[in-house]
């Protein structure tokens, strides 16, 4: 059994036939067996257990909240150029310049 690969451009979907190939693949694949190695032993209850924690606070910290803001129109059109997905870019430099002191220094100055 080997790895499955597809390459797919950003905004781009799989084609039908692509899907259909990697179907094909992952159906295969699951009438193997799972073999580990030395390598890569099989997780232990204990590993897991953390693993799901760890999984479970990074969750939390890409929780979003819904807030209002009032912005420029011109601001707004500018991010909505950007297409879908323009608020979490939005939030994403809002995120930037707040972890920024320098950039706070100069909107306060």
């Amino acid at each position: 059994m080997g790895i499955i690969k597809s390459t797919v451009e950003v905004g781009q979907k799989p084609s039908r036939d692509e899907m259909k190939r990697i179907r094909a693949e992952l159906r295969e694949a699951a009438k193997h067996p799972i073999v580990y190695t030395d390598d890569c032993p099989k997780s232990t209850p204990e590993a897991l257990k953390e693993f799901a924690m760890q999984r479970a606070e990074m969750n939390r910290q890409k929780r979003r909240q819904a807030v209002t803001i009032r912005i420029q129109p011109e601001v707004l059109e500018k991010y909505k150029s950007l297409g879908r997905g323009y608020s979490g870019i939005m939030a994403d430099v809002l995120k930037l310049a707040a972890n920024n002191p320098e950039i706070l220094g100069k909107l306060h100055a």
